[in-house]
């Protein structure tokens, strides 16, 4: 029988949430049977977003922050588990990379499961007036969503807007173009932004919002360099009115204020429900700290660890480096090669003890947040040569942060604050890697920093960070090309 681990064959969804934000497990019947009724099609585009913790909870962050200049790994010769996350930091990795696959295969059947449910929604009595209309917009999102991270990874890629019901259907698929996936892209957001509404209430809090659609909308276009669209997306939300900063920076990740007012878009998460929780803790903790850092004696993975150059990024005074960046001291590894000073760095986001279990948090993801609309905003103003109007959202940002206002005296220099901006303030959300690439710095910014790398690391070889234009799009995984008889893509 042809099996394709690329759009594995999905004729029933996982066990999914009945209640959106107060999860429970429920019992699924899978199959054609299961698409007739308005609760299981409510059900269906529950999974849809469930899938979104397996993304974020997997190995995005490796592609997209251990790839980039933000972070790193702490080596731990007694465990080489995590060697394929290694490679991807180091430019070493290749297309059977099990990473790579497998956040490629998180990706497409997340986009399988909404083709799923957008190719049997219209069969079934929906009765409430708008919902249908609501459930097909948030799941053109999340597929939208999906297709933005594929394309900005691999470039050309597979495009799938039905669903798969045999093998024959998926194998020997073949890539569409660059142009041709992110004119699906803005087809699905902008249709999400006509049928989704601005707020929710009760168990629907969470769910995708027409500010959220709009902010994906600004995200796309600013990567398409469509300025002036983008800042038309982006002011709409503004002037939504649904957002606001909060004055306190710390409080954007605390897990007891999920949803807030600077949330526009969160995976979300809970640790009362088996399977529900997040686990960014556990990962991306210093291997000895288990006990100092979460109360329990395993070891951490060392994962997506602060660089030197990180720490560094953040100037004096900004309020943001404490709530963004914690430091263990490791009595017992006071030589350790990757220490500063006498202590180790890891992401504090993400650490809010205590924790009933090991290995389960109640940290949601923040996708896309209110700061990174003002952001966004003020990068599509001054590419369009309106640099005295950018700085007024800058500065919004970093009045928060406790910072002194910036008078950028030119377009160029207000590029280059913005994107020092965008590093601080969304530092490890899955946002330095694509602004790298977006802004054309990234063989140049790597280089430099794979030189510090070296300089610094002892474990560092010559082949290490050695970057090649072919290398800003990821290969796609080895497998699909066996299967499916894809093209590589050039270089790999």
């Amino acid at each position: 029988m042809k099996y394709n681990i690329l759009l594995i064959l999905l004729l029933s969804l996982m066990v999914a949430c009945s209640d959106f934000l107060n999860v429970r497990p429920v019992t699924f019947v899978g199959g054609d049977d299961f698409y007739s009724t308005k609760e299981q099609i409510v059900t269906a585009v529950n999974g849809v977003y469930g899938r979104l913790q397996g993304i974020y909870t997997g190995n995005l962050y490796v592609f997209t922050e251990m790839r980039s200049d933000n972070t790193t790994f702490f080596y731990n010769p007694n465990n080489r588990c995590c060697v394929p996350r290694e490679e991807v930091d180091y430019f070493l990795m290749n297309s059977v990379n099990d990473r790579l696959e497998s956040n490629w295969l998180n990706l497409y059947n997340t986009i399988q499961q909404s083709n799923v449910v957008l190719n049997r929604i219209g069969e079934v009595e929906i009765g409430e007036a708008g919902l249908r209309e609501r459930l097909i917009g948030e799941v053109k999102f999340l597929r939208a969503f999906c297709y933005f991270h594929l394309v900005r990874l691999h470039g050309a890629i597979p495009l799938k807007t039905e669903e798969i019901r045999n093998p024959d259907q998926v194998f020997s698929a073949e890539k569409a173009s660059v142009d041709e996936v992110y004119e699906q892209i803005l087809l699905d957001v902008k249709e999400a932004v006509n049928s989704l509404p601005l707020q929710y209430s009760g168990s629907d809090v969470g769910r995708v919002t027409k500010g959220a659609a709009l902010t994906l909308l600004g995200d796309v276009y600013l990567t398409r360099k469509d300025f002036e669209s983008a800042a038309s997306a982006l002011e709409e939300v503004i002037l939504s009115g649904q957002y606001e900063l909060l004055a306190d920076y710390a409080s954007v990740f605390d897990p007891s204020q999920k949803n807030h007012k600077e949330s526009v878009f969160e995976v979300q998460y809970s640790a009362s429900i088996d399977g529900e929780n997040s686990n960014f803790i556990f990962i991306f903790g210093p291997w000895n700290a288990g006990m100092e850092l979460t109360g329990y004696q395993g070891q951490l993975e060392s994962m997506n660890i602060p660089t030197p150059d990180m720490i560094r990024a953040y100037e004096e005074g900004d309020l943001r480096r404490d709530a963004s960046i914690g430091f263990y001291i490791d009595e017992g590894n006071r030589n350790y090669e990757e220490a500063i000073g006498d202590s180790l760095p890891y992401i504090k986001k993400y650490h809010h003890p205590p924790y009933a279990r090991e290995g389960q948090s109640d940290d949601n993801w923040p996708v896309y947040r209110y700061a990174e609309v003002l952001l966004m905003l003020a990068e599509s103003l001054n590419e369009q040569g309106q640099t005295s109007k950018s700085v007024e959202y800058l500065n919004q940002i970093r009045a928060r942060a406790g910072l002194k206002a910036l008078s950028p005296s030119d377009q160029s220099a207000m590029r280059e604050a913005i994107l020092q901006e965008r590093r601080v303030e969304l530092a490890f959300e899955n946002k330095r890697w694509y602004d790298l690439l977006r802004s054309g710095r990234a063989i140049e910014v790597m280089t430099i920093h794979g030189e510090e790398e070296r300089n610094r690391l002892r474990r560092i070889t010559s082949e290490m960070f050695h970057i090649e234009e072919y290398q800003l799009l990821y290969p796609i995984p080895a497998r699909e090309i066996r299967l499916n008889k894809l093209e590589q893509n050039p270089g790999w």
